[in-house]
């Protein structure tokens, strides 16, 4: 995978912030383990190895500048009611631009936005070998104060930067998103095409040995005998 970046300035500090972050996470998810009796573990979720390989699966775009957003009044359409808004303010670079709410009236995630959703705009392009997607999602198990719009695009033919429409998760919040904030989790993947079937005799038997086999261990049994590495340079 091959990354570019846009911008000149504090291209090594961003760089060196993805590793960072990484590597705190490998270390906070060292945790002691030991029976309890009950067939069961001690162990936390920190040592569920779905969840380590979701929390450092492909690649974190962290923002690069800080932003401060408070809430200002706005006068409504009709020229005569106010509503609390989130105002934008950050000393440069200008990391934030607007969609049309019009765009997405309806949305899941439009969580209160009356007017526009903002856009980070990322500085980093992307381009992944022929054959090969990459899928932008928000950061997996980490506490945020927003959360961008899920997308996939085929970076081994679109190779520009990708940019990536939020929202906050509290309409009202007021309050500084400091520059190095994971901003999207980056994950490439082979493109590939797939036709659901239903399962016969022979894969539910197959199922409950895979069940069975996995009851035979005490500690990592998932880690031990199934889970297969996963490598992001």
């Amino acid at each position: 995978m091959h990354w570019e970046s846009q911008r000149n300035l504090n291209h090594n500090q961003r760089q060196t912030s993805f590793l960072i972050g990484t590597r705190r996470w490998t270390h906070t998810l060292m945790v002691k383990k030991k029976p309890t009796g009950s067939g069961q573990t001690s162990g936390t979720i920190k040592r569920c190895m779905p969840v380590f390989d979701a929390i450092t699966g492909g690649y974190i775009i962290p923002t690069y500048v800080d932003v401060f957003v408070s809430q200002k009044p706005h006068l409504e359409e009709d020229g005569k009611n106010t509503i609390m808004l989130p105002h934008y303010q950050w000393p440069s670079f200008n990391p934030i631009e607007w969609h049309p709410v019009e765009q997405a009236p309806t949305h899941p995630n439009r969580n209160g936005h009356q007017y526009d959703y903002p856009k980070w705009i990322n500085s980093w392009a992307i381009q992944t070998p022929p054959g090969y997607s990459t899928l932008f999602i928000q950061p997996v198990h980490r506490k945020a104060d927003f959360t961008i719009l899920t997308g996939i695009v085929d970076t081994d033919q679109y190779n520009a930067p990708v940019n990536f429409p939020f929202v906050l998760n509290d309409i009202s919040f007021s309050g500084l998103i400091p520059a190095g904030t994971p901003m999207a989790q980056v994950i490439p993947f082979k493109r590939d095409s797939w036709k659901m079937e239903l399962g016969d005799q022979e894969m539910l038997e197959s199922q409950n040995k895979t069940a069975i086999k996995l009851r035979t261990r005490i500690f990592d049994s998932y880690k031990s005998q199934y889970r297969q590495s996963k490598e992001y340079k």
